[in-house]
């Protein structure tokens, strides 16, 4: 049809007669070699080795124990504070998935993510955060706002637009109030059912966020592409501020940027006193780190937002 299409290639190789005999062992241990390449980035390829075995039983044991995380209560939502640089009080908490499993304890959503989006169980663990942290966040002050992370492969769901209105709906949560986080790996694919799901989500009147903004390729032409109401600044520049002279330079442009659109900056990784000072000089209007609080469950929020305020008018 008049386009290019670029394709890659993931491949998994087993060689006999160490990694088989059998015709079906080999095509086996081939595939185990291909889950590994497609687990480490895809578009490679990798020989077998029995170490790759053990990983991927290990991989499918913690895919059958994450299909039934949900329905046995074994996952929860906890929530981090963001705080606003000019009254320096709680502006909004971001909903962040945690599961504490019955054998193995607490396990971080970077082990367990990649195993929902491969499974598609993100479709429905991510329709339950979202209604659960909307449900939240409508007890808290009307002037603190809910952020939900979304993954890319929820945006494959066609229904994603209608799972939005509905937790507003249930939860009586304004639109205003829920932020909705999304990384450049959605508008990367510049579909255009994935314009019409963002546009339709900003029509509903939340607010979209560019999460993990500088890390990834051309984020400025997505800017251009779709006007988001945030950007946040990726933690690993934060991180490194004082640390790295080039860390910055490069905060202070983001944050510039920003201003320039109209579109508020929040610096990400917040950790010392000394960081706080210099996402305030580079102009970043929020921030959010282990320095104003780690990620409590839901019953602490009140709390929490209690003893900023308190602590900010005491500074006052």
């Amino acid at each position: 049809g008049g386009h290019g299409v670029d394709i890659d290639t993931s491949i998994g190789i087993a060689v006999a007669p160490d990694d088989g005999l059998e015709a079906e062992d080999l095509l086996k241990n081939a595939d185990i070699a291909l889950y590994a390449v497609k687990t480490g980035g895809r578009g490679n390829w990798r020989f077998f080795a029995p170490a790759m075995e053990a990983q991927a039983q290990a991989r499918s044991a913690l895919e059958q124990d994450l299909r039934h995380a949900l329905p046995a209560g074994d996952l929860d939502v906890v929530y981090q504070p963001t705080i606003d640089l000019d009254s320096n009080e709680i502006s909004g908490l971001e909903a962040l998935l945690r599961w504490n499993h019955p054998r193995r304890g607490l396990i971080m959503p970077a082990e367990f993510i990649p195993v929902a989006e491969d499974t598609g169980l993100i479709s429905e663990i991510g329709e339950w955060v979202l209604n659960t942290a909307c449900a939240e966040a409508a007890k808290w002050p009307a002037s603190v706002r809910i952020a939900v992370n979304l993954s890319p492969v929820q945006f494959k769901d066609h229904g994603l637009v209608d799972t939005v209105k509905t937790a507003l709906a249930a939860s009586g949560l304004a639109a205003g109030r829920l932020e909705l986080e999304i990384t450049e790996t959605v508008v990367l694919q510049e579909n255009e059912p994935n314009r019409v799901t963002l546009q339709e989500m900003r029509a509903l009147g939340v607010t979209i966020a560019l999460d993990d903004f500088g890390i990834g390729y051309s984020s400025l032409s997505y800017l251009r592409a779709f006007p988001f109401s945030k950007i946040k600044i990726d933690q690993s520049f934060v991180r490194a501020l004082g640390e790295n002279s080039e860390s910055a330079p490069i905060v202070r442009t983001i944050a510039d940027l920003g201003r320039s659109l109209g579109v508020p900056t929040i610096a990400e990784g917040v950790e010392t006193p000394a960081q706080l000072r210099l996402v305030r000089a580079a102009g970043c209007k929020e921030a959010q780190g282990f320095l104003f609080g780690r990620p409590v469950p839901a019953a602490d929020v009140p709390a929490m937002i209690a003893r900023r305020k308190a602590v900010t008018v005491h500074a006052a």
